[in-house]
């Protein structure tokens, strides 16, 4: 295959960020997972995942992964290896993401881009999953796996799979990155997290009953980091955290008033401004890609 032919064969799949626009733990299972609530926000920002066949079945990862984490265990590399088991495929895939998501922050980073492998090598190899298999595969992977799948924006449930799709009205973030690695499985073991607030419902997000983040007080008394940054962002507005990282933002009704205010705040904050999402990109890639491969009658 020559040089041109080779970067032919490459595809390119959006891997969105998300928000949680709030999130709640009401309890515990038996087997000590936590039960969450909250409200998963896609927005049109992230990372880019590129995907090519390969016709000898191996799963290969070009370029860096996470910082300590061995190529098999990659969380593309396991989703595409998965995809493979479960469909008996024989072919394989070169896989490359160019990352924009910070790792740690709590914006999905590493579910999203698993989930663009599944949705994606779905449909380059033609293997016919539907989307509540695809999901079902991604929940082995992570929690935050199935709702990126699923391309939604979803009220969330059970360990956050339970997803019931949600419409939010437009807006835009201004996002925050403290770079501040936030161990998920550490501060879901902390001492203060309060882990039996009582559940939330709909009607309470809604209204815009303040329904907080469970992380927040535990990562802003921990880390300094991001107390600085909510400060800064409470200059402009009413910030949040996102997941279990150690993400912030503040939500804004225009892009207009998201870029004054990412504007008036300090120099050498590591901020940007990301619509939120109606319906997810990889969603859009995916139905662009297929009208492609089967053109209309």
């Amino acid at each position: 295959m020559s040089d041109a032919d080779q970067a032919a064969a490459w595809t390119s799949w959006p891997a969105p960020a998300k928000l949680n626009l709030f999130l709640r733990i009401t309890g515990r299972r038996d087997d000590g997972y936590h039960l969450l609530q909250t409200v998963f926000r896609i927005l049109e920002w992230g990372d880019s995942v590129r995907l090519r066949i390969r016709d000898d079945g191996q799963i290969r990862r070009h370029g860096p992964s996470a910082p300590g984490v061995d190529e098999a265990d990659d969380l593309t590399v396991r989703a595409a290896m998965m995809l493979q088991s479960a469909t008996k495929c024989a072919q394989g895939a070169d896989i490359i993401v160019d990352k924009h998501i910070p790792a740690g922050g709590g914006f999905g980073g590493g579910s999203s881009d698993a989930a663009t492998v599944l949705v994606g090598l779905n449909a380059l190899w033609r293997t016919g999953l539907d989307v509540d298999r695809l999901a079902e595969l991604g929940l082995t992977l992570g929690a935050d796996v199935p709702v990126f799948v699923r391309g939604e924006n979803a009220w969330a449930e059970g360990v956050g799979e339970e997803l019931s799709p949600v419409d939010l009205p437009p807006a835009w973030y201004l996002l925050a990155d403290p770079g501040v690695h936030a161990p998920t499985a550490t501060l879901f073991k902390s001492p203060e997290l309060t882990r039996d607030a009582p559940p939330a419902t709909m009607s309470d997000f809604v209204s815009g009953v303040p329904l907080g983040n469970a992380f927040e007080p535990v990562l802003r008394a921990r880390e300094p980091a991001v107390e600085a940054v909510f400060a800064a962002l409470s200059q402009v507005g009413s910030p949040r955290l996102t997941g279990s990282g150690s993400g912030c933002f503040v939500e804004f009704a225009t892009r207009e008033s998201a870029e004054a205010a990412l504007a008036a705040l300090p120099t050498g904050l590591r901020a940007w401004v990301a619509e939120g999402a109606q319906a997810s990109p990889l969603h859009r890639a995916l139905a662009d890609w297929t009208k492609q491969a089967i053109p209309a009658p």
